[in-house]
């Protein structure tokens, strides 16, 4: 069996439907509140934002959602994505264990982030959306869902976090290619983002000002909707094909992983690998240690309060139960801007809540040492967000190591580092600062939890 484990590109190979984890909770996850009323939220107060296509995916408890064919004709483009067996890095380690990764970066945005843009789209197309809103971090979302509205032929704009924006010019210009309009967040162009510019001129924003900044849009008109790239259900059922498609290798391969590693922002790429395999755990036994790998200075997962919390830094959204440090909390301008998020996806939350995940922080300097050391043996340069999932994969061989266990690890290698080299530069010329966690800030930010009965 060749170490590229993949199939041939024939239809009847690639997925056809995305697998709904809803169904299989061992406890089920606790709904969406109206920031008002505190009750249950129901499809009418989701309208304005979303298709209903959409809010009957976000709510459904199916275990299969079939993947529309226009949809999975566009994904034929890339789909199925490559699985590769690391045998260069597994000798670097001198590990016992063995690594597979699942290569995302092969889509035409280099990341997993279209699995979702392309089914988003279409949907809203699908609903007569004249215009889309969204925001964006590190660009890889904003970029993706541009080249979906440019197949379908949508309007889109794109509140892009400010230091992401300063940081990762070409991915602005990729937007701008696929048509799309990208505006630095906090802007001028909403009452939010004005309200925090007068407040403080230099902010560099964060995913949840940019939310509150699309959101705010796209209220503002019944032809325009609202569309995100991680946390909510659906987004994150849509990348569900990435494991669908590796329990198949894997199989191909006559191996199941031991251990499973992604990286976590809002949750999305970890999600669309590891939820197929814990559905698996959940229906069949089939155990599997599962490991979220987070930034140590905006780590909502490993030191985060579960509680309902809004989505958004204006607090336009619902509220979601989930792992926050606040909506207000300010991440640092760390070059890992896919992961700079207040709050963790609600599901990944309960997950973690019911003890069927584990999440780890590391700092930015270690995981980009892990990204090059990658990137020497393996050949490919990971993108900032996911040397995370690269660092996590090496302790855990080197944990193999030492206690002379061998283990079979799968890490989700979400996507490529082509328009992230100025972080590398940065990291090369030892410009890069240590992750900062600011527990007073987070402690603030705490205080201002809304008030659940």
């Amino acid at each position: 069996m060749s170490d590229n484990i993949k199939y041939l590109l024939e239809e009847d190979k690639i997925p056809k439907t995305w697998y709904n984890i809803s169904a299989d909770l061992p406890k089920p996850l606790a709904p969406p509140l109206h920031p008002g009323t505190h009750k249950p939220v129901g499809p009418d107060d989701l309208a304005p934002l979303f298709p209903m296509a959409l809010i009957g995916q976000e709510v459904s408890q199916e275990r299969e959602i079939e993947i529309p064919g226009p949809v999975r004709e566009i994904y034929k483009q890339w789909r199925p994505s490559p699985l590769f067996r690391a045998r260069k890095l597994e000798k670097n380690l001198d590990t016992p264990a063995k690594i597979y990764y699942k290569y995302e970066g092969v889509s035409p945005t280099g990341s997993h982030k279209p699995n979702t843009a392309v089914a988003q789209a279409f949907y809203n197309k699908e609903e007569g959306t004249k215009k889309i809103t969204t925001e964006t971090g590190a660009g890889q979302w904003g970029s993706s869902l541009a080249l979906a509205c440019s197949i379908f032929k949508i309007e889109l704009d794109v509140y892009m976090v400010r230091v992401s924006f300063d940081q990762k010019p070409y991915r602005k210009m990729i937007m701008q290619t696929y048509g799309a309009k990208c505006i630095a967040s906090p802007s001028n162009e909403t009452n939010t983002g004005k309200a925090i510019l007068k407040k403080d001129p230099n902010n560099t924003g964060s995913l949840g000002i940019a939310i509150s900044e699309a959101i705010e849009i796209a209220a503002q008109s019944e032809t325009t909707k609202y569309s995100l790239g991680s946390v909510l259900n659906h987004v994150l059922m849509h990348q569900t094909v990435v494991g669908n498609e590796s329990i198949i290798q894997m199989e191909m391969a006559g191996d199941y992983p031991d251990i499973l590693i992604g990286c976590t922002g809002g949750g999305s790429n970890f999600a669309g690998l590891i939820f197929p395999f814990l559905g698996k755990k959940f229906r069949e036994k089939k155990e599997v240690k599962v490991i979220a790998c987070e930034p140590k200075s905006c780590p909502s997962l490993t030191k985060g309060k579960y509680a309902y919390d809004f989505g958004d830094t204006g607090n336009l959204t619902p509220l979601v139960k989930m792992h926050t440090l606040g909506s207000s909390f300010m991440p640092p301008a760390t070059h890992s801007g896919g992961l700079r998020y207040h709050g963790m996806a609600p599901m990944v939350s309960h997950l973690k809540d019911i003890g069927a995940i584990e999440a780890k922080a590391f700092g930015q300097k270690e995981c980009f040492e892990a990204g090059v050391k990658f990137a020497n043996v393996e050949g490919i340069v990971p993108a900032p967000e996911a040397t995370h999932a690269v660092k996590g994969a090496i302790d855990a061989a080197l944990e193999c190591k030492k206690n002379g266990k061998p283990k079979t690890i799968l890490f989700n290698l979400c996507g490529h580092g082509h328009f992230d080299m100025q972080a590398y530069g940065d990291y090369f010329d030892n410009k890069l600062a240590e992750d900062d966690y600011n527990e007073s800030a987070v402690n603030k930010a705490l205080e201002n939890l809304p008030k659940i009965a």
